[in-house]
């Protein structure tokens, strides 16, 4: 993200500290891809300092999401979490044991969509690819030397 204030103007938001924290927080786990909840979002905050009640951060997600500047993810997990939007086109894995949330891109999966949706007579718009994932235990026994 360029700069929070530029993009909330952008948007058509008024710029608030609240709205730039969050943008700023979500911004810091982007480089490390994580997804976080609004409960990991206040975790972050108050590490640095700065309060801010949940229901803010609550409020200020949702905000951030209707203007396009955040999407949600529910992966059935229970809880939403979010992350920057962008430009940057990615799918998702999720471990079904350790909760882990794993990026990836595959341009093949894109192209095989796009013939589907063509082939049915439609043309893809948008998608949201989730893969649910165990380790498996059997690669992990043959790269650990077992």
């Amino acid at each position: 993200m360029v700069s929070p204030k530029r993009e909330l103007r952008k948007v058509g938001l008024t710029v608030t500290m609240s709205r730039i924290k969050v943008l700023d927080v979500l911004a810091s786990a982007q480089t490390e891809s994580r997804h976080l909840r609004a409960e990991e979002i206040y975790k972050c905050l108050m590490s640095t300092g700065d309060s801010m009640s949940v229901g803010t951060i609550y409020r200020v997600l949702a905000q951030l999401e209707m203007a396009g500047l955040v999407v949600r993810h529910n992966f059935d997990t229970g809880q939403a979490r979010y992350e920057l939007a962008g430009d940057d086109r990615h799918d998702h894995m999720v471990c079904m044991d350790s909760g882990e949330i794993i990026e990836f891109r595959d341009q093949q999966i894109i192209e095989q969509q796009k013939r589907i949706a063509k082939e049915q007579g439609y043309e893809l718009v948008d998608y949201r690819l989730v893969l649910f994932v165990r380790k498996d235990i059997r690669t992990e026994k043959s790269v650990g030397g077992i």
